[in-house]
């Protein structure tokens, strides 16, 4: 009996742009694996391919620690994160350093 075919998604997006992707994969695909087979640099040429390759991945919002080993269960939809343009602290320290300047009413 062969290996069973799972069923998942692989999901990326930018501002202006998402996509998900449906993949048939063996069982014992991992979620990097998925990744890989969806061929996003493709779908977002303007993305740096290599942005797919390291990019923090989850699971229906839940971060992976070992997405290179994560094993995907049929149903998952793989979610590539883009890396932050401002780190969140550094733009609170922005906002309130401007609501500080501006005058009061």
């Amino acid at each position: 009996m062969g290996a069973e075919a799972l069923t998942v998604e692989v999901a990326f997006a930018l501002p202006s742009k998402q996509r998900i992707v449906a993949l048939r994969v063996p069982e014992g695909t991992t979620a990097r694996q998925a990744v890989a087979l969806a061929d996003l640099p493709t779908l977002f040429p303007d993305v740096p391919g290599e942005t797919f390759a390291q990019a923090p991945l989850g699971i229906f919002g839940k971060a992976l620690r070992e997405p290179d080993t994560h094993l995907l269960r049929d149903g998952d939809r793989v979610e590539v994160y883009r890396p932050l343009a401002i780190d969140p602290k550094a733009a609170r320290l922005e906002r309130a350093k401007r609501q500080a300047s501006a005058p009061k009413r």
